[in-house]
């Protein structure tokens, strides 16, 4: 039987952020980088309804989430430890009740120690009814099938595979390798590689796509920047960002980028035709993941130090609401009316990290 969802109430008004020393750490899907910088958060606005949350415990060592319209089901990746990673699954969640469908194990790479090809970053292809993984620790990606969670290929040569998104339009996934400053597409049809762009001295994390044009975005964690890969372009285009970015969202016209700067602990605003920062967000400690509600525009900001969610009205610049969520909040996806976040909180009965529901509001 899965747990009942536990609700909870909307932290008030953002504390102002504190100074962490920095350290170095990997960057496995959903690792955080240590913060140097300070920022105030703008307080919260009121004559907005608060989103209501719920949590429930899920499995051990989750990582990112991904919606399938297809299907109507969430995927979800987990993996546990540090290499030899022996605990991993694909996992296939129902949306409504958060319950385990499906669990299916990737393929193990070493017999001796047991070692699998843990899955991190991961995205749907719903056009083939595929589920695309970043394998990071094994520097590659993965393809399964939708309706049968069975392994389809692996793809090498991606250099600490972080993330990766689905162009289905133009039959391309795109993943970033943070090891090597590469972004690579393969055919969603063949797994055959189509397209790499290496960047010298970049560290693409996150990734969003304009489903329009094709072209894909990656925040550079190295760089303080937002690096732009058109599937009809030899060389990469930039635009600037906020300190630290690590991951990227697009408005609905992808006009506009939104990228979490987890030095300055802000959310940057980026005009991409005028290729310049307009505005910048100070949010909380440690942001991580952003997605955007295609429905308000309005940004979702998940912070792994803080342990809580912003929504942010970027136009105005300004924090709508702060969210109560698991702790260390990972990675968010947005489908609908509702936010999926997914925490490495260790909360549940038997140390399992939680999915946070939030069902959004219009207001």
């Amino acid at each position: 039987m899965s747990p009942t969802p536990r609700r909870t109430r909307p932290v008030h008004p953002l504390r102002r952020l504190r100074r962490t020393a920095a350290t170095a750490v990997a960057l496995a899907a959903g690792s955080t980088v240590a913060l140097t910088g300070t920022a105030t958060a703008q307080p919260q606005q009121t004559g907005h309804r608060t989103p209501v949350v719920d949590s429930t415990p899920v499995a051990k060592g989750l990582y990112q989430s991904a919606y399938s319209e297809r299907n109507h089901v969430l995927w979800a990746t987990t993996a546990v430890g540090r290499p030899p990673v022996t605990e991993s699954a694909l996992l296939k969640l129902d949306p409504h009740t958060l319950a385990v469908r499906g669990s299916h194990t990737p393929p193990v790479t070493d017999q001796e120690t047991g070692a699998m090809e843990a899955v991190y970053g991961v995205a749907v292809d719903d056009e083939h009814d595929t589920v695309w993984t970043t394998n990071t620790r094994d520097d590659s990606v993965a393809v399964y099938s939708q309706r049968t969670g069975r392994h389809l290929a692996t793809l090498p040569n991606v250099p600490h595979a972080r993330d990766v998104v689905v162009d289905e339009r133009h039959n391309t996934a795109w993943a970033s390798g943070f090891g090597d400053g590469s972004v690579i597409g393969f055919d969603t049809r063949t797994f055959k590689e189509k397209k790499r762009i290496t960047v010298e001295g970049a560290g693409p994390t996150g990734l969003a796509l304009n489903k329009r044009t094709g072209t894909v975005y990656a925040a550079d964690l190295n760089g303080n920047r937002v690096i732009a890969v058109s599937p009809y372009a030899n060389k990469p285009h930039f635009a600037p960002a906020g300190e630290g970015p690590i991951s990227v969202a697009l408005s609905r016209d992808g006009r506009t980028a939104y990228t979490t700067d987890q030095t300055a602990g802000t959310l940057s605003v980026v005009d991409l035709r005028r290729n310049a920062v307009i505005r910048t967000v100070p949010t909380g400690e440690g942001p991580l993941s952003a997605a955007t509600d295609p429905r308000t525009g309005n940004v979702l900001v998940a912070h792994r130090a803080d342990g809580n969610a912003s929504i942010v009205d970027p136009r105005r610049g300004t924090v709508l609401h702060t969210l109560a969520t698991g702790a260390n909040p990972n990675h968010i996806t947005v489908h609908g009316r509702t936010a999926y976040i997914t925490t490495k909180s260790a909360a549940g009965p038997e140390s399992q990290d939680e999915l946070t529901r939030v069902h959004l509001t219009r207001r």
